[in-house]
């Protein structure tokens, strides 16, 4: 029986994660021309590697494209240089674009938010430009564990980022591919791959609150290993008869 090193059961869990998020949900369709947002992190670079493995292996045939939005009022620093290097050495495309906003109009709204809105807007109109119908976003499954319990601790609503979420307003699709892959093992193998980290990181990404429910999530694993693997079943197994309804006063 042939035995595995660490780093070869790190790739294959990935892979086969990564396999399985895609075909479950429904991600890729045959003639599919994917936008990756290569944001410079671990999760974007390891989603230009997966996607453009897939490309070449699997069908439905599709392709993909990459891009870096650099957003140049906030004060991070990335190398793009790198990152085209790094997509072009999987034949990926890669484009980069340059943006910015204004967070005056709107002292409501956190830097954080008014980035990432802007960003997403960005996406979408490099995705019209480039052809594509779907959007690739690097969010893994603790990402989506950590907004659905985000979401009920401060929106007060049971909902999370989908792998698979139809844009009619744009008409475009967002597809989160490693929505099954555990953060974890998108650290390890950037250790194994030694991807380059962002030469200076967004000033604003340590007061997220994001970064509260990363430990949270940690806290109800120790809890209960399998922890992750009920709060995503949750999702899917809503018992609508055991919640509160309101009684309706005529």
């Amino acid at each position: 029986m042939a035995r595995f090193t660490e780093e070869e059961k790190t790739l294959r869990r990935i892979e086969k994660r990564f396999g399985k998020g895609v075909v479950e949900y429904g991600l890729i369709e045959g003639g599919d021309r994917i936008l990756i947002g290569l944001s410079g992190g671990k999760d974007s670079l390891a989603l230009v590697e997966l996607l453009a493995r897939r490309a070449r292996v699997f069908k439905p045939k599709f392709s993909v494209v990459a891009v870096h939005v650099v957003m140049k009022n906030i004060p991070y620093q990335s190398d793009a240089e790198y990152l085209r290097n790094f997509a072009e050495s999987w034949g990926v495309p890669f484009v980069l674009y340059e943006t910015e906003f204004d967070a005056s109009t709107d002292t409501r709204k956190s830097p954080c938010f008014l980035c990432s809105w802007n960003r997403r807007k960005a996406l979408f109109t490099i995705a019209k430009e480039q052809g594509c119908n779907k959007i690739a976003l690097g969010h893994h499954m603790d990402d989506i564990l950590e907004t659905l319990l985000m979401n009920i601790t401060y929106q007060g609503a049971f909902s999370s980022m989908p792998p698979r979420l139809v844009m009619k307003k744009f008409d475009m699709t967002i597809i989160r591919p490693m929505c099954l892959v555990h953060e974890a093992d998108l650290i390890e193998l950037a250790r194994i791959r030694d991807y380059r980290k962002q030469m200076k990181n967004c000033p604003y990404e340590s007061q997220s609150s994001r970064s509260t429910m990363k430990g949270i999530l940690h806290q109800l694993e120790e809890m209960n290993p399998e922890a992750r693997y009920s709060l995503w079943g949750s999702m899917s197994n809503v018992q609508d008869e055991l919640l509160p309804k309101r009684t309706e006063i005529g």
